[in-house]
């Protein structure tokens, strides 16, 4: 994993921490920014001998105005030596912001062995966690690196971050869950940044068998040969160009007295040339990702049993190499997918709800769930109309997008609910086959992100289901907040959220 920091709750006095950057809060509100003192284990008094000035002072000369993030270091002894004080601005210590305080300290500690920070009480969301729970998950997240370097160039991050808080003990088990969270993001992360010279079908299948193998959960999958046997013919198409063949992965966990069942489907393209309708090389240097969907399935799969979910759930990894050869399939192909509906090839570049249709019909016919969510780097259209920050959300049904909705906004993953137009279903048509896998004519302004999502519906059964397509999001160009530039794993902590919350 490339997560090295330790989330530790401690207590007493901060001023006796080894730590050689030390965090107080600022807390903004009515009455302006405000240092909150309570949980440092050191009284007013002994701070004001401590520092250069009195702590309302310090706020007003650096501007400070206690927005979550917001940090200033300076240099004080507080009884050991000369450390850095940080001044960190932790908003109204709603779980957003404290995720946004925790990433900002982690960002700010890097390179040093141990940072302390007294952690705010209190937390005034909607739908509260325990404050420990959200900043070490932020903490954590912002501390991911990952990098293949023979002599890394960027400093390393925080050994060791000390909680300091009235109720140390208390705070072990919150913290343990935004660790949970974290890891199983940092997991996705790791297999998005995996460079595709390593990271072919039979390697990603490799990779689910050792989290079947960590966690307890149970790993089939299928090869060329099964593909071949039970019909999977859209994800044999998919990767017939390229020398690596397809897989489909299926991980099960099954909790005693399940309350309901749920189907993960990842899209997992693992290299993505755009086939035959290639893509130019500046849009390819990306395409080692467009494997996300499966790497933030297989990171919530990971996470299952630790955060105790009460939800059965069988994850689909549609995995194939979208390359190009003599026997690469072609622009005006039939394909016949799993089940026996036929679907004429108009653009090998959108290959990836071509294997999530064989996965997604599997589910239907074989699984019989009672929910089918499916995440995808699907389309350019979702991230031209999103923009990087959200991902694009389509169900089939209110409930399921409301639980999806309200776990994201906890997750500071936000999504936006996008209409699957029935007048669309027409763009769809195949004069020659059942569907056609992208649009067919342009009456409708080539509403492509719905296009996908309709496409994929078909596929259905009819069943309540999902669509996640998280083209924008799925990737970063920059180190900022709680990601880290390459593949962020969005999606990972909603659905984990959703999972864990009971009844979907």
């Amino acid at each position: 994993m490339s997560i090295a920091t330790e989330i530790r709750p401690s207590s007493g006095s901060i001023a006796a921490s080894a730590a050689e950057l030390v965090a107080l809060p600022v807390r903004s509100g009515p009455q302006g920014p405000e240092v909150e003192t309570a949980a440092s284990g050191m009284s007013p008094e002994e701070l004001r001998t401590r520092l250069p000035a009195p702590l309302p002072a310090l706020v007003d000369h650096y501007g400070l105005t206690g927005k979550a993030g917001e940090v200033v270091q300076l240099p004080v002894d507080l009884g050991n030596g000369l450390v850095r004080l940080a001044l960190l601005g932790v908003g109204s210590a709603s779980d957003s912001d404290l995720r946004a305080a925790g990433a900002a300290l982690a960002r700010a500690a890097k390179g040093r062995d141990r940072a302390a920070v007294a952690l705010p009480e209190g937390s005034e969301s909607a739908v509260p966690e325990p404050g420990a729970a959200a900043f070490a998950e932020g903490a954590l997240l912002a501390s991911y690196t990952f990098s293949l370097a023979s002599s890394p160039s960027r400093p390393e991050s925080v050994a060791v971050i000390e909680l300091f808080t009235s109720d140390p003990r208390g705070a072990e088990e919150p913290v343990r869950q935004g660790a949970a969270l974290a890891h199983a993001t940092a997991r996705a992360r790791d297999l998005v940044n995996t460079p595709s010279n390593e990271k072919g079908p039979s390697w990603l299948a490799e990779q689910a068998q050792r989290v079947g193998g960590e966690t307890g959960l149970e790993v089939s999958v299928r090869g060329q040969h099964e593909l071949e046997a039970e019909g999977f013919g859209a994800i044999l198409a998919v990767g017939r160009g390229a020398e690596r063949p397809p897989r489909l992965v299926q991980l099960s966990y099954e909790p005693a007295d399940p309350l309901s069942h749920v189907v993960l489907v990842g899209k997992g393209i693992t290299f993505d040339t755009g086939g035959l309708s290639l893509k130019p090389n500046d849009n390819m240097k990306l395409m080692k990702t467009d494997m996300t969907g499966s790497a933030v399935v297989l990171g919530v799969m990971s996470a299952l049993a630790e955060l105790g979910a009460r939800v059965r759930v069988t994850a689909l990894l549609a995995v194939a190499e979208n390359s190009l050869s003599g026997s690469a399939m072609r622009p005006g192909d039939v394909l016949t997918t799993y089940g026996g509906r036929t679907v004429e090839v108009l653009n090998t570049d959108a290959e990836g709800r071509l294997v999530m249709a064989d996965a997604l019909a599997y589910a239907d016919a074989a699984l019989d769930p009672d929910a089918v969510v499916d995440v995808a780097t699907l389309t350019g259209a979702a991230k031209l109309a999103l923009g990087t920050g959200t991902g694009a959300l389509f169900s089939t049904d209110d409930t399921l997008s409301a639980g999806l909705e309200e776990a994201a906004l906890r997750s500071d993953e936000p999504v936006w609910r996008m209409p699957l137009v029935e007048e669309y279903r027409d763009t769809l048509r195949s004069r020659v086959a059942d569907l056609a896998n992208i649009g067919t004519s342009s009456d409708y302004g080539n509403p492509g992100a719905t296009d996908a999502a309709m496409f994929l519906r078909e596929f259905t059964g009819g069943r309540r289901w999902a669509h996640l397509d998280i083209a924008g999001p799925g990737r970063s160009s920059s180190d900022e907040g709680v990601v880290t530039k390459g593949g962020t794993g969005f999606a990972t902590r909603s659905l984990l959220r959703w999972l864990t919350r009971g009844s979907v």
